[in-house]
C-alpha cells in the first residue's frame, strides 16, 4: 500500500468513528424550553453513550439524528429528579417505537431501586403492550442495572468508561465519568462542587464538560442559596481554577445557573484563571 492510500484509509476510519458530544440538555431543574434537562452524548463510530436523562432526553437525542436502535447505555452521575427523570424515558419510548435490544443502565448504589420502581409503575403498560395487539418486542424491554463504585465500570471494544467520585453537597455517591476510546479522552463532571477527584481523572483530557454558576449572581441570592450552591456546585472563579489545572483542549460548559448574569460575565469568571477555549453549552451542539 502506498504512503498515499495509507493515509486516505486512516482518514477515512477516522472520519467514520468521528468521535464528538452532544449534548442533550444543558438545563437545571428550573423548567426551561430552550434547555432541557442534564444529558450528554458521547458518539463514537455507531455507539452511543448517553450521560444522566434529564427532562426530554429521548426528544432531543431525536433532534441529534440519534436513532432509537442506539439508546442501548446509559451513565447516571447521582439520583437528583432533574438528572433521572428522563429515565422511563430512554427505558420506554425506543422500546415501543423500535429499539431491538435492551438497555444498560449504570449509576451508584440506588439506581437498582429506582429503576425496579420504574419498571413496576409501567407494568400495565408493558403488559398491554407485550401481550396485546401491538405485539411488542419483549427483549426491547429488557433492563439491565449496574449499582457501581469508583473505577473501570465499562469496557467495550472501542469504549473505556471510569466512575469517579465527585462533592455533590449532602450526596453519599455522586460521580463524574470519563471517556476513553475513539482517539479523544471525555469527561463529563456532573453535579459537583470543586473537586480534586475530579481534576486527577480529568488531567489533560481533550474535552471536559463541567457545570458552572455564576460568583457573581449568587453574591443576590438568599442566604440559604449563598450556603447551598458552594457545597453542592461550581462558580465560575473555582470552574476556572479547577481547568487550569486540568488542562482540557476545550472546556464545555452545561448544567448552567448563570443567577442574572450574561454569558460573557460567566465566561469572564472563569477566564480569571484559564485561557484556553471554553464554550457555554447549548441543547444540542456538537463537540469535536
Amino acid at each position: 500500500m502506498t504512503k498515499g492510500l495509507l493515509l486516505m484509509v486512516l482518514a477515512g476510519a477516522a472520519l467514520a468513528q468521528d468521535t464528538r458530544v452532544v449534548l442533550l440538555g444543558t438545563g437545571t431543574p428550573i423548567p426551561d424550553p430552550a434547555h432541557s434537562g442534564p444529558a450528554v452524548a458521547v458518539i463514537s463510530g455507531e455507539n452511543v453513550y448517553i450521560v444522566d436523562a434529564g427532562p426530554g432526553v429521548v426528544r432531543r437525542a431525536v433532534q441529534a439524528k440519534i436513532r432509537m436502535k442506539q439508546l442501548t447505555r446509559v451513565f447516571i452521575t447521582h439520583l437528583h429528579s432533574d438528572h433521572t427523570l428522563g429515565l422511563p424515558d430512554l427505558i420506554f419510548t425506543p422500546a415501543v417505537v423500535g429499539r431491538g435490544a435492551g438497555i444498560a443502565i449504570y449509576g451508584p448504589p440506588g439506581i437498582a431501586a429506582m429503576v425496579a420502581n420504574i419498571m413496576k409503575a409501567w407494568t400495565e403498560d408493558m403488559n398491554i403492550r407485550l401481550n396485546g395487539l401491538e405485539h411488542g418486542n419483549k427483549a426491547a424491554y429488557q433492563v439491565d442495572t449496574h449499582e457501581v463504585m469508583p473505577g473501570e465500570v465499562y469496557r467495550d471494544a472501542g469504549m473505556r468508561v471510569t466512575a469517579f467520585a465527585v462533592n455533590h453537597g449532602s450526596w453519599k455517591y455522586a460521580y463524574g465519568y470519563r471517556f476513553d476510546g475513539g482517539g479523544k479522552s471525555i469527561v463529563v463532571s456532573g453535579d459537583t462542587a470543586y473537586s480534586d477527584n475530579l481534576i486527577a481523572a480529568a488531567k489533560g483530557c481533550d474535552i471536559l464538560i463541567h457545570e458552572v454558576y455564576s460568583a457573581k449572581g449568587l453574591e443576590s441570592e438568599s442566604p440559604q442559596e449563598q450556603r447551598y450552591h458552594p457545597a453542592f456546585h461550581t462558580s465560575g472563579v473555582n470552574l476556572g481554577k479547577i481547568a487550569a489545572a486540568v488542562q482540557p483542549k476545550k472546556l464545555v460548559l452545561y448544567h448552567e445557573l448563570p443567577m442574572g448574569q450574561t454569558e460573557e460575565e460567566v465566561l469572564g469568571e472563569i477566564r480569571r484563571n484559564f485561557a484556553g477555549e471554553v464554550i457555554y453549552g447549548k441543547d444540542l451542539d456538537v463537540i469535536r
